[in-house]
């Protein structure tokens, strides 16, 4: 029997996985430099960091290994998890009032076979006061989090329109992950 490792230490993608009844048999976040490229474009750039998590965790050839990545995106700026609460404001000051692109990269790696599948969202963030941005930055939720927010938190409350997969958007698009694990063998719903 195959085990299902997840390379990731969200708590978001566990819950969202146990949304569908998928548990994985052992959590291992793999331990890489996400260093963006010169002239990398967000939608590369996720992949890529995606594809090298499920390249740097140690599986047997049996095992399924599931890694994703998520990344905030405004034009060819990539916003990630901010570093400290200055950055996080300009971050959230940068997207207020604008439409911005989500982007979560999934990779499926069975043995020496790799799916992977790009899904792409897009969020219309109000335009937020100070009053707002400070209160929000208080609660920390913005730490650990893509372009500084998650629509499932407190944030949640100032997106005022959204386009594409909301689990996407979380962390890990449930409709593409199930299809990835099934192509490696992985039996979804079990009887």
């Amino acid at each position: 029997m195959s085990r299902l490792i997840l390379g990731s230490a969200s708590p978001r993608r566990k819950d969202l996985l146990a949304q569908v009844g998928i548990v994985p048999d052992a959590v291992s976040p793999p331990n890489i430099d996400e260093t963006k490229l010169d002239n990398e474009l967000p939608r590369n750039y996720c992949l890529r960091i995606a594809q090298v998590k499920a390249g740097a965790i140690t599986a047997t050839d049996d095992d399924i290994v599931l890694c994703a990545d998520t990344i905030v995106s405004l034009g060819r700026r990539v916003m990630g998890k901010p570093r400290d609460a200055a950055e996080a404001r300009a971050m959230l000051q940068k997207i207020s009032g604008r439409r911005h692109r989500v982007l979560t990269a999934v990779v499926v790696r069975r043995g020496s076979r790799q799916w992977s599948r790009i899904v792409t969202s897009y969020v219309r963030m109000k335009r937020l006061s100070q009053t707002e941005l400070n209160a929000y930055l208080a609660t920390e939720d913005w730490f650990g989090k893509a372009g500084a927010y998650g629509i499932q938190g407190p944030a949640g409350a100032f997106v005022s329109w959204m386009s594409g997969s909301f689990s996407a958007i979380v962390g890990l698009p449930l409709t593409e992950t199930v299809i990835l694990l099934q192509t490696a063998g992985y039996k979804v719903w079990r009887t």
